[in-house]
């Protein structure tokens, strides 16, 4: 309970499964290093994404602008486009944050090495968005035709 009257009370929050995604990459680009730390483009070169009620391909041409700060920590901005298995395009951005311990860094560049480290030793957190102007069944272009949201 918070002591001020203007914060509410609100439901629980509530999520479901939506999907697996893998994302074929390019080589990186490296685009230098600045004043907030090192930015490196991983472009999207196509992929796939599957779950109980929404499965497609990733589109190439997206990809993850990260930058890599000097206390580790790497920020995300990425934007893809998913052709879902019935032809509908969906425009998917996220934002998010992965911290790394030091130790680990070295593991986490290794092809084989970084799939074997327990996530419960970094945090990886993003926060998708989903748009398409498609049409369900019943004509409406919310995106709730495919489980994104009401």
């Amino acid at each position: 309970m918070t002591l001020d009257s203007r914060v509410k009370a609100i439901g629980e929050i509530k999520t479901a499964h939506l999907f697996d995604i893998a994302v074929d990459l390019n080589p990186r680009l490296n685009i230098g290093s600045g004043s907030f730390g090192q930015r490196v483009l991983f472009g999207a070169a196509g992929g796939s994404f599957e779950g109980p009620r929404l499965r497609g391909e990733v589109l190439a041409g997206g990809g993850d602008w990260a930058l890599f700060r000097p206390d580790g920590a790497m920020m995300l901005d990425v934007r893809l486009t998913l052709r879902t298995h019935d032809a509908a395009l969906v425009h998917m951005t996220y934002g998010g944050r992965w911290i790394t311990p030091a130790e680990l860094r070295a593991d986490m560049v290794d092809p084989i090495k970084r799939h074997q480290i327990d996530p419960d030793h970094y945090y990886f957190r993003t926060n998708p968005l989903f748009e398409t102007g498609a049409s369900n069944t019943r004509g409406s272009t919310t995106s709730s035709a495919w489980g994104l949201g009401t």
